[in-house]
């Protein structure tokens, strides 16, 4: 079933980027940016990623945690990370447990090939733990801007 606006968002405990557990619940009081995104390195999450990485000052003075969040292993997740100086931390969820929970593990198809993969989605969160907007089949360009707004009129 769909995860939307108003829901408590469900609380999960993944390995980071660090190789530290992050616990969702253990950033209740602040506003989190969880991010979902199909492959580090890939154009599309790149383009994703970089955007957040270079909005994150104003996130940051939000107070707000930007989470990004793929079935990639942390050792990917490290390169990633290190390759475009990303300041936040990237959750390694290989096991899809998250993902499945969150409604964003899909069946895709491209050229005709079905496959199962990443929906890319965002899911901002408020301080009592409630989501307050979900963008669905997110484009990466402009997203960050997009993802600000909603943290500025909150």
């Amino acid at each position: 079933m769909p995860i939307a606006a108003g829901q408590s968002a469900p609380d999960f405990t993944l390995p980071t980027d660090t190789g530290e557990q992050l616990t969702l619940s253990s950033l209740r009081g602040q506003w989190v940016v969880l991010f979902a995104y199909p492959k580090d390195d890939t154009s599309g999450c790149t383009v994703e990623a970089c955007e957040f990485r270079d909005a994150f000052p104003r996130f940051d003075g939000r107070k707000a945690v930007v989470l990004g969040i793929s079935p990639d292993p942390v050792k990917s997740h490290q390169k990633f990370k290190a390759k475009y100086e990303l300041p936040y931390r990237l959750l390694a969820d290989t096991e899809k447990v998250a993902l499945q929970a969150y409604d964003v593990w899909k069946e895709k198809s491209m050229y005709g090939k079905k496959y199962m993969g990443v929906e890319r989605t965002t899911f901002v969160i408020d301080p009592a733990g409630r989501i307050v907007k979900v963008f669905e089949k997110v484009k990466p360009t402009g997203h960050a801007a997009e993802v600000e707004q909603v943290l500025a009129g909150a």
